[in-house]
């Protein structure tokens, strides 16, 4: 577009130097005495040349004109969108997108800790973790809330990357490519928690199967450092705000209690703000614990494990105590939002 863009500027140039001449008045060049009537008398009596313009060859520029004219309004097309995107947005998470949301407080605060829970969380070695199943409720669960209240950023690039899948997949292959990530998820975390059930292992079938036994490979090593699991794909709710959800898990990492999410990703992930919205979801399940009469513990701390299915060393991703309340006032600013839309 730019050579297009020169020529039309030369073009602009070339007429600029017959304006330059048209607006030359001969009468000053005889140095004659001029007075008001000899003034008037020389303007109207010289005969006026043709403007440049005039002669112009309009159908040869038609093309020129219009596409200079029309380049800032062009209709864009999802390809073309792919191509810019990078160059005209930053990326997910801007600072200044987030300056707000920090200054920002939650109108009905709920402490993160429950003070009229005990937080001593000892309990014998022989206990079975809980597993409580999530029935059908009106309430709404902590994935509904986050995924209906993203922001217009996070919106944009979650439609770009299904936009761009499409693209390489079709909808028919983008539809099979989103199944079978959910698949192996489910296998990912019924393998998991045969492992850490008290006394089990991780059948040969499980380790075995290619489509987890990169992502065990994976988190072996955080599989080492986890001890006292006190629960396992169990339900929890918060009964003060009303919100659910299903932690994936509850155990001692380094001798922290934490509420463990693990999570699977084709791309490398070593920083806890590429994992996007999962902090939120680990403090909302947190409070919930915290706040859930069937669990007679409370949890301070967080761990988002990332796996990679090709084997490559797991991500933890720990939450201390205060960054797990930094994350609680966001989650209680989006619950906020999510019930006034609602």
């Amino acid at each position: 577009m730019l050579p297009v863009r020169m020529k039309f500027l030369q073009l602009l140039s070339h007429k600029a130097e017959r304006l330059e001449t048209l607006f030359q008045i001969p009468c000053y060049q005889n140095q004659v005495p001029c007075t008001g009537l000899a003034t008037s008398t020389c303007l109207h009596s010289k005969k006026k040349k043709p403007k440049g313009y005039e002669h112009v060859d309009q159908e040869k520029y038609k093309s020129l004109v219009y596409s200079v004219t029309s380049y800032k309004t062009s209709a864009q097309t999802p390809e073309s969108i792919l191509e810019e995107d990078n160059y005209l947005y930053g990326p997910p998470e801007k600072q200044s997108l987030q300056v707000k949301a920090e200054t920002k407080l939650p109108k009905n605060w709920v402490p993160l800790i429950n003070p009229k829970k005990s937080v001593s969380h000892l309990s014998s070695g022989s206990a079975l973790p809980l597993k409580i199943t999530l029935q059908g409720s009106r309430v709404p669960s902590v994935t509904r809330i986050l995924q209906g209240t993203l922001s217009p950023l996070q919106a944009f690039y979650l439609e770009r990357w299904k936009q761009r899948m499409i693209l390489e997949l079709g909808k028919e292959g983008f539809a099979e490519y989103t199944k079978n990530l959910f698949h192996q998820g489910e296998l990912f975390h019924a393998a998991l928690e045969s492992i850490l059930l008290p006394g089990a292992t991780a059948t040969e079938e499980q380790r075995e199967n290619a489509a987890v036994s990169g992502y065990l490979a994976s988190v072996q090593q955080v599989l080492e450092e986890i001890g006292q699991v006190k629960a396992l794909e169990s339900a929890v709710q918060h009964e003060t705000l009303q919100y659910l959800g299903l932690v994936d898990c509850v155990a001692e990492y380094r001798g922290q209690l934490c509420v463990i999410d693990w999570k699977t990703s084709e791309k490398p992930k070593p920083f806890l703000r590429n994992t996007f919205d999962n902090p939120l979801q680990v403090a909302a399940y947190i409070g919930a614990i915290n706040h859930d009469a069937n669990y007679d513990f409370q949890v301070r701390c967080g761990l988002i494990v990332v796996a990679y299915k090709d084997g490559s060393p797991a991500h933890p991703h720990f939450m201390d105590p205060d960054l797990c309340s930094q994350y609680w006032r966001k989650w209680l600013l989006r619950l906020e939002e999510y019930k006034d839309k609602h």
